[in-house]
């Protein structure tokens, strides 16, 4: 018993020793499509921040992915902070929450999204022209709807757990990689989406530059809330590794 654990651990740690630390950064501009909000879902009312509200100033995001490779095997980690301020006038009488907000009132809108993520993916394929991965996505979302007008003001927190399917798939040549990546998962009450289609290609011997399409999309229909969002990314990054992949 004592040799059959020792040999599992010398098998999982011996990979661990020729392993690979990376650090992908991403950026780049946000163009919401849907913003569709109605709190509480019995009572509400159904506005859409896009269509009834101007966003205030550029949808700038910001993902930082540490990430941990070991043969076959990747573990990364994700801070995704998200927040989109809106204004304008009520279209129409507004019953968020707790507050009724008259049509026509001056309205100070925020949403926030914010993504922290634990995923573990493992290649099925490895060869030197493809790679492909699947994996899980342990998502802790921490969401925030706010309405201001005047002195009235009010707000929905909703911080969850969502576990996500994660998938890779990418080709290789010359150096470089076209690449789909990202988590999805749908049914029940609501659904989650978050892909990048891209490519990447070295700078340098550990620096990688990388640019794509993110969709962002999803949300949920449950007594509390209903929200569905969608927003579309064009997305530039640099990847940093440190070590050797073997």
């Amino acid at each position: 018993m004592k040799s059959t654990i020792f040999i599992i651990l010398f098998m999982f740690f011996g990979q661990a020793v020729f392993a690979q630390w990376s650090l992908d950064l991403e950026t780049g501009l946000g163009f919401p499509g849907y913003n569709e909000v109605r709190i509480p879902n019995q009572g509400g009312t159904n506005f859409d921040f896009n269509r009834d509200f101007e966003a205030r100033g550029a949808v700038v995001p910001l993902r930082i992915r540490p990430g941990y490779t070991f043969g076959k095997n990747h573990v990364f980690g994700l801070f995704a902070p998200l927040g989109i301020y809106y204004e304008g006038n009520a279209p129409f009488p507004i019953q968020f929450q707790q507050t009724q907000f008259e049509e026509g009132a001056e309205i100070a809108g925020f949403y926030k999204f914010n993504s922290y993520r634990l995923t573990y993916r493992r290649d099925l394929v490895l060869t030197d022209r493809w790679t492909l991965g699947l994996g899980f996505t342990a998502k802790i979302r921490d969401a925030t709807v706010r309405l201001t007008s005047g002195d009235q003001t009010d707000r929905k927190d909703d911080v969850g757990f969502v576990p996500l399917v994660h998938i890779f798939a990418a080709y290789h040549m010359n150096g470089w990689s076209a690449f789909v990546e990202g988590d999805g998962l749908a049914g029940g009450p609501g659904r989650a989406f978050d892909f990048l289609i891209g490519a990447k290609a070295p700078i340098s011997e550990k620096v990688s530059i990388k640019a794509g399409y993110r969709i962002l999309e999803g949300g949920a229909n449950v007594d509390e809330v209903y929200n569905f969002t969608l927003i579309n990314f064009a997305s530039v990054g640099l990847i940093w590794v440190l070590g050797d992949r073997k």
